[in-house]
């Protein structure tokens, strides 16, 4: 497939799955994947090994310090090798796997003694620095072990691999010998092995009611009876979409343009232009629709400034726009 490849002007590799996608959906892979020198869908790099992070790549070197204990990152022969030292004795090993794209931060995983771990800390783009991953306890470790990081249960791991990773898991677990690294077509088209085989029509998302696209999309950004069931609660949720979506006054669950898709292309990077948008909130609040009436009297473009406001979850130095769609009111409390 190397001259389909050289066709496409992709950055990136293509998964083979998602070289046969390429042949007929040239336009949404040249999207998702980049091309061009163009960025593409952070979905398609929600995960690097540690050595081919970009991130660590261009700090080869961090540290951090919390109360007795010393970190570092250091870049070492094509390695990341976290060290973490009380003064005494030191613990030092090189990271795996990096998790997230970057757009707000990257945590790593590392191994040891065949068990998982998260490290204590992650590296956040708008600071520039290590600092406390977030949902660890504030605070000074009480041994070298813990301050190093989190062990992970078979559960966590299977969890967070399958919603970073491309048809990973196996019977519930990752099989590290298959593992692709970043969400690829399959982990949202999955009837692609029945359309690849005869040509089987797929459902687009766009056509699926707005609920159906939650729970789609819900899958890895959590869906509303997710929260609801198990937190969690307060500020600590503005970062799952469709919960909050959910909660706005306007969704209609059968009605798709207050879907995910109507207003984002998975293919493409995120639209980061909140004039944008308008166009999308135009859709339901326009001159001779059922909502007409309650068109908005302060202003005309960049909807989404006001009435989805950006919350910065604490720890996470970063702004999530809270998708409840609603009229703010000063000095209101977070609506959970």
């Amino acid at each position: 497939m190397r001259s389909l490849l050289l066709i496409l002007g992709l950055v990136w590799t293509l998964p083979a799955a998602d070289e046969k996608c390429a042949v007929c959906h040239t336009k949404q892979v040249r999207g998702y994947y980049g091309h061009a020198g163009k960025p593409g869908s952070a979905m398609a790099s929600a995960l690097y090994t540690a050595g081919e992070a970009e991130i660590l790549h261009k700090n080869p070197k961090l540290d951090y310090t919390l109360g007795r204990f010393t970190y570092s990152i250091d870049r070492k022969g094509g390695e990341s090798v976290y060290t973490v030292s009380d003064g005494k004795d030191k613990f030092s090993l090189a990271l795996r796997y990096a998790f997230g794209h970057g757009a707000a931060g990257q945590t790593y995983l590392y191994q040891l003694e065949g068990r998982w771990f998260e490290s204590r800390l992650s590296y956040y783009k708008e600071t520039g620095r290590l600092d406390l991953t977030m949902g660890v306890p504030p605070g000074e470790p009480p041994n070298l072990k813990e301050a190093a990081g989190r062990e992970m249960t078979p559960k966590d791991v299977a969890a967070c691999f399958a919603c970073h990773t491309t048809d990973s898991l196996s019977k519930g677990l990752v099989d590290f010998s298959e593992l692709r690294a970043g969400i690829g077509c399959t982990n949202c088209h999955m009837q692609s092995a029945g359309h690849l085989k005869s040509m089987a029509p797929m459902k687009s998302l766009k056509t699926l009611t707005a609920e159906e696209q939650s729970e789609a999309c819900g899958r890895c950004h959590r869906t509303w009876a997710d929260i609801a069931a198990n937190g969690p609660r307060g500020i600590n949720n503005v970062r799952f979409q469709p919960y909050r979506l959910a909660n706005s006054k306007c969704y209609d669950s059968e009605d798709r343009r207050i879907g995910c898709a109507s207003c984002h292309d998975v293919h493409e990077p995120l639209e980061k232009n909140l004039a944008a948008y308008d166009d999308k909130c135009a859709a339901c609040h326009a001159a001779g629709s059922k909502v007409a009436a309650k068109l908005c009297p302060k202003g005309k473009t960049d909807c989404a400034s006001c009435h989805m406001p950006r919350f910065e979850m604490p720890g996470s130095h970063h702004q999530f726009t809270d998708h409840m769609i609603r009229i703010v009111r000063k000095n209101e409390t977070y609506p959970n």
